[in-house]
């Protein structure tokens, strides 16, 4: 029988990309008509019928807060999107050659998509426990504001996706778009600022676990975190 050649872990240099990507242009994407047409055991060879993805890392970058969260949670399946191809294809390798050192990572993996277009595609209503949005490209410039990863029409689908008492996390190093997420997300209807307790395990790696968090805390640079909490519609009694 032949043996499986092995997965060298992947080098940032061979994979490198434009820091940041228009998620309003066409791309080409492949992405279900609906969650129930989503084959995750391609992702997941472990995965069974009865399991779930439950964790959504948005805008994931190099993988870094997945790979702490699949330890930490070693039960739980989780996903993290990312619309570069290179940086993709990266989180992707990088996985396979974790697998093949210690099962735990069986349960974390990578998807190629537009967050902005295609989340109810990959979700059912209320099936997601955390969204992630760390460190998110921070576009700038007021024209460019559209393209940012929390905005109103954003944020039904996040509530959409999110199960009641789920939880949105975010992070960035950029005070003005830190309070442009937590202006978003405390006028929004379903969302409520969350003060997470000591039991919190994610809440606990969010600056630290990520590539870009460790370059700000290199730098001796600040990041700002606000989580948030999906409620009952208050509007349903």
């Amino acid at each position: 029988m032949a043996v499986a050649a092995a997965v060298k872990h992947p080098k940032k240099r061979n994979y490198r990309q434009r820091a940041h990507s228009n998620p309003l242009s066409d791309h080409s994407f492949d992405y279900p008509l609906s969650p129930d047409a989503m084959d995750w055991s391609k992702l997941y060879p472990r995965m069974t019928s009865n399991d779930q993805i439950k964790f959504c890392d948005v805008g994931c970058g190099y993988g870094g807060l997945l790979v702490t969260l699949s330890s930490l949670f070693p039960e739980t399946f989780m996903v993290g999107f990312e619309i570069r191809v290179k940086v993709s294809d990266y989180v992707n390798d990088r996985f396979l050659a974790l697998r093949q050192e210690n099962e735990v990572y069986h349960n974390a993996g990578v998807v190629r998509t537009n967050a902005m277009k295609y989340l109810p595609n990959f979700f059912k209503k209320g099936q997601l426990e955390k969204i992630f949005i760390l460190y998110p490209d921070p576009h700038f410039k007021r024209c460019k504001h559209k393209w940012r990863i929390v905005s109103e029409g954003l944020l039904a689908e996040y509530a959409y996706v999110l199960q009641i008492g789920g939880l949105v996390y975010t992070v960035s190093d950029v005070k003005e778009v830190h309070d442009w997420m937590v202006k978003h997300f405390t006028e929004f209807p379903l969302f409520e600022r969350h003060t997470p307790d000591e039991n919190d395990k994610a809440a606990q790696v969010l600056i630290g676990s990520t590539e870009e968090g460790k370059k700000v805390l290199r730098n001796k640079g600040e990041s700002w975190t606000a989580i948030f909490r999906r409620i009952e519609d208050p509007c349903i009694t």
